[in-house]
């Protein structure tokens, strides 16, 4: 009987390499894997994961040696046009680049002051209300901001929801949170007061700590916390 070869995507799902990153990341995949990824496939005989492997095998399993070869070396496997070596290399390349790079340094937003400093080039020419989300790292360093809603800022257009999503999602330990008044108008809505209440309660149950929630204008900030209100 004639064996038949499983393509990847006849594997079990958790052993399929994007599916296995999609749910435990990148630092759970082989070589091998990672580089499948990028072929997408093998050939008749052998997928891409079995593929790499082989490729890797001559290489001593060393990324740095297969960042050596050239197009027509790879293009020697069977499997491995000029497109997926072309791929490889391009990935070897990136590896190199990255490594020559200096870490991108997170801006510290542990107060209200440098929240400000740091959103009020954002939102100063904006003419109606957007409401920000900061998530910081245990040392009030900025993992990520993103916009979670513009217009009239209610506890009804902001997603609680998401905001704790979103915290999950990237690991964050510590969230502020700011919008502008276009207005000028720093005293908090009762809008405001009350959207406050419902993330520090979702924050509490969720074990992160809410730094703040900060009202911008141009030139001027409210800060919950530095006047006790959180």
């Amino acid at each position: 009987m004639e064996n038949h070869k499983l393509n990847i995507n006849e594997w079990a799902e958790e052993d399929r390499p994007r599916e296995k990153m999609e749910r435990l990341g990148p630092q759970a995949l082989s070589d091998a894997e990672l580089l499948a990824i990028l072929v997408g496939s093998g050939s008749a005989h052998e997928d891409a994961v079995a593929l790499m492997k082989r490729i890797l095998a001559d290489c001593n399993n060393n990324l740095n040696t297969l960042g050596k070869m050239s197009v027509r070396e790879l293009c020697q496997y069977h499997g491995v046009g000029p497109a997926k070596a072309i791929t490889i290399m391009a990935a070897c390349e990136l590896g190199k680049r990255r490594q020559m790079e200096t870490p991108e340094e997170r801006p510290d937003l542990g107060t209200a002051t440098k929240i400000y400093n740091h959103m009020h080039p954002l939102l100063q020419d904006c003419d109606v209300e957007e409401f920000w989300l900061l998530l910081m790292n245990q040392n009030q360093r900025l993992i990520r901001q993103t916009r979670i809603a513009r217009g009239g800022i209610t506890e009804v257009s902001v997603d609680i929801r998401l905001i704790m999503r979103e915290a999950v999602v990237n690991n964050a330990t510590i969230l502020a949170v700011c919008h502008n008044h276009p207005s000028g108008n720093l005293r908090p809505s009762q809008d405001d007061n009350n959207l406050t209440s419902s993330i520090k309660q979702a924050c509490s149950l969720m074990r992160i700590h809410f730094l703040d929630h900060v009202i911008i204008t141009d030139g001027a900030y409210f800060s919950y916390h530095e006047t006790g209100r959180l």
